[in-house]
């Protein structure tokens, strides 16, 4: 099993949610947000992550063009 590479997952993260206790641990931020129908920061563009939308449609809408 690979190790999780926390501090290089972190530096790449445009997570902006500050409290958030996942940054940098890849599988629990997807685990978590799937768990709410939604997907990671890292998916989003950072104007559109900001708005903390990380909805299906959300996504759906930012990238269908």
């Amino acid at each position: 099993m690979r190790e999780c590479q926390i501090q290089k997952n972190s530096g790449q993260c445009n997570c902006s949610y500050e409290p958030c206790g996942r940054k940098g641990i890849c599988c629990e931020c997807l685990a978590y947000h799937w768990t709410n129908k939604e997907l990671p920061a890292c998916l989003f563009p950072d104007a559109v992550e900001r708005t903390y939308d990380r909805s299906l449609a959300r996504f759906i809408q930012t990238y269908k063009k």
